[in-house]
């Protein structure tokens, strides 16, 4: 097991840059004003050659039994427990708060080690916050810049006392990727995004598929800030799933903390390889729905449609079969997309969702061999030839499969600009129908065949 590391401390003293910089990269949503973090967010964090697990954590703070503040406690005290060593983190600037002297009793009875880290120490001006931290008991401080990059040399030599083994195991960890085969790459876990409109149910299924209240949910709209990363083995196989921020429509998008939490939510989806688009029953297919499904085809990736909380509707005959019409009318441009009737909140369903996710990963990465490719193409293009265009004919030449990952053709023609968008619409409806690409994007490139004789001067008349 890497080494674990959590990042802990009072709201709003830097912990989410802090992670960012360990981490390489901004993951985590900063801004100003105090919880915007609720719930734990882990990375693979490099300092140096050191190797480890790191956790951001919301602030740590009191809240009434049951409140959303008290559940955000729950998923710090979990971090603090799953960790190997802490980093209790304050603000050098403010100085020690009695929030931060009351939590310091805390971690030391975690009985993990912990370093303290006086952030916000750029310059001269937390010497004096920094000195004050003396007084928590928890040894040296440590004067870090979170957001400059300050004090990472310092910051490692604690660390390095602290897990001197773990480095070790580490490096040879990445030897035994570096000599992994292609057949074992290819068992990575698969990368999924549940995107929803807010209150969806989405936090709500992935903790069903976790077996645990691992992500906050609660009835208010906008729970969920940053996208979460969670690993899911089901039936064998990995999945690596990542919980979203709800996408409204950008009109109604006002706040500053909103905009980031929606930009987050795109980008999981753009690194994601399936993308299960998850609606209200009891108001699907909206504007917003049609919006985000449109967004997912854009961008290419695998679409599962879930349709959550079936739980509330009373069963009726052909109800499913009712739905699948209803989506294939609304998104005809990823027609015959798994569509799967679930219960985040009672599990039903869940198999099904799943098997579905699988299915349409294959799909999203099938080739077709070029022989059967060529006579599809020769069967679609005589039941229907292209038609002319300024009294001239379109010559296609013939298809070719360019990639899978979405399934992507180039087709060879006389004049590429001349071809007209319905007759595209007509090869990929056929393609995807003779092939059996249900709900995947398909795409398919013109390109212009060259001319022989194009060199050759014209003779005299």
């Amino acid at each position: 097991m890497p080494f674990t590391v959590a990042i802990i401390g009072r709201p709003n003293v830097g912990k989410s840059t802090l992670f960012n910089r360990l981490v390489g990269q901004k993951l985590a949503l900063v801004d100003d004003a105090p919880g915007v973090t609720r719930d734990r967010r882990e990375g693979e964090a490099r300092l140096g050659d050191l190797r480890f697990t790191v956790i951001d954590t919301a602030g740590l703070d009191e809240g009434a039994k049951g409140s959303l503040t008290a559940r955000m406690q729950e998923q710090t005290e979990t971090a603090i427990e799953l960790a190997d060593a802490l980093m209790f983190v304050i603000d050098a600037r403010a100085g020690l708060t009695p929030n931060d002297r009351a939590f310091a009793d805390y971690v030391r009875r975690a009985s993990k080690p912990v370093v303290v880290l006086a952030n916000k120490s750029e310059g001269k001006h937390g010497d004096v916050g920094a000195m004050e931290s003396y007084a928590l008991g928890l040894g040296d401080p440590v004067l870090v810049s979170a957001e400059h990059g300050e004090g990472m040399g310092e910051l490692y030599d604690a660390l390095r006392v602290l897990m001197p083994k773990a480095t070790e195991a580490e490096d040879e960890a990445d030897d035994e990727i570096a000599g992994a085969d292609e057949a074992d790459l290819a068992q990575r876990p698969i990368r999924v995004a549940v995107v929803g409109r807010p209150n969806a149910g989405k936090s709500t299924l992935i903790n069903r598929l976790l077996g645990e209240e691992r992500l906050l949910t609660s009835p208010e709209a906008g729970t969920t800030r940053d996208s979460i990363a969670v690993e899911i083995t089901w039936n064998g196989r990995d999945f690596r799933v990542f919980d979203t921020a709800g996408l409204r429509r950008r009109s109604r998008i006002e706040e500053k903390l909103e905009k980031l939490s929606v930009a987050d939510a795109l980008r999981a989806v753009r690194f994601a390889e399936v993308v299960v688009l998850m609606t209200d029953v009891q108001g699907k297919f909206e504007e917003q729905d049609l919006r985000i499904a449109d967004l997912i085809e854009r961008e290419g990736r695998a679409l599962v449609i879930a349709v959550n909380k079936w739980d509330l509707v009373e069963a009726k005959p052909g109800a499913i079969s009712a739905l699948r019409t209803e989506a294939d009318h609304w998104l005809p441009q990823v027609k015959g997309a798994p569509l799967v009737a679930v219960s985040g909140l009672m599990g039903e369903g869940i198999d099904r969702l799943m098997r579905a996710i699988e299915d349409a990963y294959a799909v999203w990465n099938r080739r077709v061999p070029t022989a059967a490719l060529n006579r599809w193409f020769e069967q679609a293009v005589g039941a229907n030839p292209p038609p002319a265009v300024s009294g001239r004919r379109l010559k296609l030449n013939y298809i070719t499969q360019a990639k899978a990952r979405p399934p992507s053709f180039v087709l060879f023609c006389s004049r590429a600009d001349a071809v007209p968008q319905a007759y595209l619409r007509y090869l990929v409806n056929s393609l995807r129908e003779y092939f059996e690409l249900p709900g995947t994007p398909v795409r398919i490139a013109l390109r212009e065949k060259a001319n022989p004789f194009a060199h050759k001067r014209k003779r005299p008349s």
